[in-house]
């Protein structure tokens, strides 16, 4: 039996983008045990050694969705595809998406500012979830940074420390930046003109309007955020820590619930979790 004669007549039919991949298997596990969601497709890139594979095979059992590269045949059965992959791939999906009517969740970073013009048109005709990160815990983090930075919005240093394992290749991360705009918008300021995205050799004292980042990377870190209030005689961390790309997973997976009472729009987390 397949995990998807298990689902409900009225299941949600979700794609999964990069499904050989980390995230993509996480979503995939997902998917086969929330009960209220079933995997209707499976993209991979061209040559990946996945091509033909059942995508939940990793797992012990059968979906009956073969990882594909060809978009059009992958998305053909789905409401919904999940995209954690990279920006050039989100672009290509997001064109079939609009096509196809496929509502879209996406988590990949590393979007350039055309690049997200190109989704805002999209969501004129699907319905579109896009956020930095998908995790419950840090889009509640995105509020609180919110309050502390108009709090402390005089005499105090504002650093944002990032780690990620090995293999990413943005940075800062997506979160880190946005954690940045969050933290520059409640107090007045602009992260394209007073960030600073390292240091080195004499660099004179910390300009006082400026926002700090730095980047970690190693190890199979999932993701730490760090955003440091430093004054006189104090210093305020506010710190989020992932331990496991689940809580991605299981976000993304609220995001999916949230369009399907969506015709269209581009939305954020904070709209999918009920927290603007």
């Amino acid at each position: 039996m397949t995990l998807s004669a298990n689902a409900p007549a009225d299941a949600l039919r979700v794609a999964i983008a990069g499904a050989s991949g980390r995230m993509g298997r996480t979503l995939i596990e997902a998917v086969a045990a929330s009960g209220d969601c079933v995997l209707a497709g499976a993209l991979d890139q061209p040559g990946s050694p996945a091509l033909g594979q059942d995508a939940s095979a990793f797992l012990g059992s059968a979906s009956g969705v073969a990882i594909t590269s060809d978009l059009a045949a992958g998305l053909s059965k789905a409401g919904f595809l999940i995209d954690f992959t990279r920006p050039e791939g989100t672009l290509a999906h997001l064109k079939v998406c609009r096509e196809l009517g496929v509502k879209l969740v996406i988590g990949t970073t590393g979007f350039t500012d055309a690049q997200k013009a190109e989704i805002q048109a999209a969501s004129k005709d699907i319905a579109i979830v896009m956020a930095p990160n998908m995790s419950v815990g840090v889009n509640l983090v995105f509020k609180l940074l919110e309050q502390a930075a108009r709090a402390l919005s005089q005499g105090y240093d504002i650093e944002i420390i990032e780690t990620h394992h090995r293999h990413k290749v943005d940075a800062p991360s997506g979160t880190a930046l946005k954690m940045g705009e969050v933290v520059a918008k409640a107090i007045g300021r602009d992260l394209k003109t007073d960030a600073v995205y390292g240091r080195e050799g004499v660099t004179g004292e910390r300009d006082p309007s400026t926002i700090g980042f730095a980047t970690v990377r190693g190890g199979d870190v999932v993701g730490d955020h760090t955003v440091l209030f430093a004054g006189i005689g104090e210093r305020i961390e506010i710190t989020h820590k992932s331990s496991s790309r689940a809580t991605y997973a299981q976000g993304s997976l609220r995001a999916v619930r949230f369009l399907a009472t969506q015709s269209n729009g581009l939305f954020g987390m904070d709209e999918v979790l009920g927290l603007n």
